[in-house]
C-alpha cells in the first residue's frame, strides 16, 4: 500500500510505500498551500484541496496526470476531504463558508450542501455507510 500527503512548505503531493520508501513528488506544479487529499485506488484518483491564492478542489490520477479542477467557485477554505466509495461522491469541508459539501467525483457535478453551519471552524470530514463525522476547531 502506498500513503499520499501534502507538503504545505513546498506546494507539493507526495507518496511513498507505507513503510517510507520509494518516496516521490506526485504533483509539483500548479499547487499552491494544498491542504488535505483523498485517494481512490480502484478509479485510480487523487482528489486535493487547496487554500491558495485561488482555493479550488483538483483531482488526478495516482501518478498526478491529467489534473482537473472539480470546484473552484464558492469556495474559501477547503480542509477536509472524503470519498463515500459506495455512492461515489466527493465530501469536503470549508472553514469559511462553514459548509459541508459534496460533488460526483466523476464529473464534479450535482453539487449539494450537506450541512451549513454558523460559528464554526470545520477541520475535517469523514464519510463512513450513511454517516458523515466532522471535527471544529
Amino acid at each position: 500500500g502506498n500513503i499520499y500527503w501534502t507538503d504545505h512548505g513546498f506546494n507539493l503531493v507526495e507518496v511513498a510505500r507505507l513503510n517510507g520508501s520509494f518516496r516521490y513528488v506526485v504533483i509539483s506544479q500548479g499547487l499552491d498551500q494544498p491542504r488535505s487529499v483523498a485517494v481512490h485506488p480502484e478509479k485510480g484518483y487523487l482528489f486535493w484541496t487547496e487554500w491558495g491564492q485561488t482555493p479550488c478542489i483538483g483531482r488526478a490520477h495516482l501518478d498526478g496526470s491529467e489534473k482537473v479542477v472539480l470546484v473552484s467557485l464558492g469556495i474559501a477554505w477547503p480542509n477536509g476531504i472524503s470519498i463515500d466509495y459506495e455512492e461515489n461522491k466527493l465530501y469536503w469541508c470549508d472553514a469559511r463558508t462553514d459548509k459541508i459539501e459534496r460533488i460526483d467525483l466523476e464529473s464534479g457535478g450535482n453539487r449539494e450542501i450537506v450541512l451549513s453551519g454558523s460559528n464554526v471552524d470545520l477541520f475535517s470530514v469523514a464519510v463512513f455507510g450513511a454517516y458523515i463525522y466532522w471535527s471544529d476547531r
